[in-house]
């Protein structure tokens, strides 16, 4: 019998933990948690129902040895804390998937890994953590990964979940959609408020501005996004449930740093490398600045 590929998986928070629970779901896969502070099992409320797992979980990087992936889903701010555990875990052949928001994937851990092995992902799950390990999924959701042999081995690890994870062959649009979406979400943070607040026709208009200028920085960046994204975006905050959270507002609400740069400040720092007024972003990134 085959050896199964081991996975080490750095920042189980509400995604990370998400995804941990269902990779832990197969046998022919070997996975171990990087975290903060140890903690005793998975329990994650999906629209599978119920999923368990009690993976191997490591809080030292000194107990951490090679693995054949490595899959970093901490915040984008919490590099050089994720970069701690590349050493010991990265060795001749492992890859190493980025599962973090944004659009600068591979530059910001090009410092620790070669660029050739690093698989950057953009997520779309809907999920939420209570605590450490528990966490509710809302949405099963999809991850995207550039074309190619990494990403294809990379959508195979998650061949027995419901997660929908493919390659594409025009991932910077997937990014700057992703992105599009995210930067909408920012006024949550901004009024402290989840979701529903989107059904307010005021607030809806002020997502609006902020998605628009998204969408006109990455087509000057590549991107081919669709007229109409806008748009969607926000109609998909009003179609969510109102009691939902994204995880910039989580992260206000639980007091800890927020993707404030990754989210809204590469908006403004490539709209000025090309000329594009982002008015709506930097004012995003100066309210919620000063609300941390």
């Amino acid at each position: 019998m085959a050896e199964p590929t081991r996975i080490a998986l750095i920042g189980p928070g509400a995604i990370g933990a998400t995804v941990a629970a269902w990779l832990a779901q197969s046998p022919e896969l070997a996975l171990t948690l990087c975290a903060r502070t140890p903690f005793d099992r998975l329990e994650i409320e999906t629209p599978e129902g119920p999923v368990t797992a009690e993976p191997e979980v490591l809080t030292d990087p000194a107990d951490a040895t090679p693995v054949d992936w490595v899959l970093v889903c901490t915040k984008t701010y919490d590099v050089a804390g994720a970069a701690k555990w590349l050493a010991p875990l990265v060795g001749p052949e492992t890859r190493v998937a980025v599962l973090q928001n944004g659009i600068e994937h591979v530059a910001r851990f090009a410092p620790y890994v070669p660029v050739e092995r690093i698989v950057p992902a953009v997520v779309d799950i809907s999920a939420e953590r209570s605590a450490p390990g528990r966490v509710l999924q809302r949405s099963n959701g999809n991850i995207l990964v550039p074309a190619g042999a990494d990403g294809e081995a990379f959508a195979a690890l998650f061949a027995h979940t419901p997660i929908a994870a493919r390659t594409t062959g025009d991932f910077k649009s997937a990014l700057w959609r992703k992105l599009t979406v995210n930067c909408a979400g920012g006024v949550c943070g901004i009024v402290d408020k989840p979701n529903g607040i989107s059904r307010d026709p005021a607030i809806a208009e002020i997502m609006l501005a902020l998605a628009e200028e998204c969408v006109a920085v990455g087509r000057a960046e590549g991107a081919k996004l669709a007229d109409d994204l806008a748009a969607s975006v926000v109609r998909g905050y009003q179609a969510a449930p109102p009691e939902s959270i994204n995880s910039l507002h989580a992260d206000r609400m639980a007091g800890r740093p927020m993707e404030i740069d990754a989210r809204h400040g590469v908006i403004v720092r490539l709209g000025e490398t090309h000329g594009i007024p982002t008015p709506m972003n930097r004012l995003a990134v100066a309210l919620l600045t000063a609300s941390q």
